[in-house]
């Protein structure tokens, strides 16, 4: 994409209502817009990110045995009113009327609509287990929104929802969805750690918030030094293994937040004890029968007589991870992309579009890159080199490469990692050869 024509609202300075980092650099990236308050449009260079997050998302579900479907974001207050929860979820539900004075609301959650598609049509054990899931936005009128999309009213988010005849049963698709987790955030480029939480009055102890380190994070939380170096992808784990080891291992290094740890009864010594800031990116959570029981969605069991099916549910705030990746992975300059989620992966500049000698090399260049699969946006405006080096850091694509007319005498390009600042000089017609080899290496059998 030429970035002469696309669509790239950046601003110099910071906005006065961001106060924290990732809307800060959202807004000046031009990654969105406020229409009102807590609620956005994605803007391309925003949209490209949440969509490849949200395809890492769908990927591990997918891998896990989650089946995906689509429910609706206005939903009909009859099926709140059979699980008990419309008169208790408050002010942050958005209740509607219809014309035909029919209670709606905009769905903040969705457990009644997923457990009356399951009543509906599976009435057998035979056909357990099964999880669904969905990517779809929701509305919570929060009092108070407020850090861009890390605290907005309408946000999209991954939900999955288990079904299963026992809690037996209930634990092999909570360990699933676990390991799922997990595999996503490293994917994502994210250290996640998961966290044991409050399962309030539905009791039991299944229950875990997964949590990225970030200086700027919400909260504070602690955690053994063991968890900086656990790789979940170098595993080799199949969701087909038996993962409660795996399970019983992780929850037990220790791992917890400011309002569960307490420094006398802490088991790791105080050098091993690492104290961080942290931002909840998704909860995973079982809770038998409070819908199946009230709602009807049992199944024809074993023994012939009916039984409520145990339910769990898997939430992942995919709108609010690209503001949590920002939070995490970030400098002075701007935002510094992880490869799996930029929305290019290269920044292409030429440093004089009036020298033909320069635009020729930066068209020529383009058009393999392009051809050979690589995302690129590429610089082209009439703008100073200092400008286009800035714009590139601001929106922190993981390389740049530069070509300008000293480089071009010598045949080079000036290629830049963004993460760590690298610079190094690479032959022009070796430039596509060094971003195409580690991507045949990746699909390479």
């Amino acid at each position: 994409m030429r970035l002469s024509a696309y669509f790239l609202p950046t601003l110099r300075e910071n906005p006065s209502e961001a106060q924290i980092v990732s809307h800060r650099l959202m807004l000046r990236a031009g990654m969105i817009k406020q229409s009102s308050a807590g609620i956005y449009s994605w803007l391309p260079l925003g949209f490209r990110v949440l969509k490849k997050i949200e395809q890492i998302v769908r990927e591990e579900q997918d891998s896990a045995g989650g089946l995906e479907l689509l429910m609706p974001t206005i939903q009909p207050a009859e099926l709140w009113r059979e699980s008990g929860r419309y008169d208790d979820y408050g002010k942050e539900m958005l209740r509607i009327t219809d014309r035909h004075e029919r209670d709606m609301l905009y769905g903040p959650t969705n457990e009644e609509v997923i457990t009356d598609i399951f009543r509906s049509s599976v009435k057998s054990y035979r056909d357990l287990p099964k999880n669904l899931y969905h990517i779809q936005w929701k509305f919570r009128d929060e009092v108070r929104p407020r850090f861009g999309v890390m605290r907005g009213r309408e946000f999209l988010m991954k939900d999955a929802y288990s079904f299963d005849l026992d809690e037996a049963a209930a634990k092999i698709s909570y360990n699933k969805m676990f390991l799922a987790y997990l595999r996503t955030y490293a994917r994502l480029g994210l250290k996640a750690i998961p966290m044991r939480a409050d399962t309030g009055p539905i009791g039991g102890d299944l229950s875990h918030e997964f949590i990225i380190l970030a200086e700027t994070g919400e909260s504070e939380v602690y955690c053994d030094r063991e968890w900086l170096s656990n790789d979940v992808l170098a595993a080799g784990l199949s969701f087909e293994d038996d993962l409660e080891p795996f399970f019983q291992k992780w929850t037990g290094v220790y791992a917890a937040t400011d309002e569960i740890h307490d420094p006398a009864t802490c088991p790791v010594p105080a050098d091993q004890l690492v104290t961080a800031r942290g931002i909840e990116v998704g909860h995973i959570f079982s809770f038998g029968t409070k819908y199946s029981a009230p709602m009807g969605a049992t199944v024809t069991g074993p023994a012939g007589g009916e039984v409520p099916v145990i339910m769990g549910s898997y939430g992942i705030g995919v709108s609010r991870l690209v503001g949590a990746i920002i939070e995490a992975s970030h400098d002075d300059a701007g935002i510094v992309w992880p490869e799996s989620v930029a929305p290019y992966r290269i920044a292409l500049i030429n440093l004089r579009p009036s020298d033909a000698g320069c635009t020729a090399a930066a068209d020529r260049l383009y058009a393999e890159l392009g051809a050979a699969g690589v995302e690129v946006l590429y610089d082209d405006r009439d703008e100073s080199a200092g400008a286009k080096f800035a714009t590139a850091d601001l929106i922190g694509l993981p390389w740049q490469v530069a070509i300008g007319p000293r480089g071009l005498a010598k045949g080079i390009a000036e290629v830049k990692q963004r993460a760590t600042g690298e610079r190094q000089e690479i032959a022009l017609d070796a430039v596509v050869q060094r971003f195409t080899a580690p991507m045949l290496a990746a699909q390479a059998p």
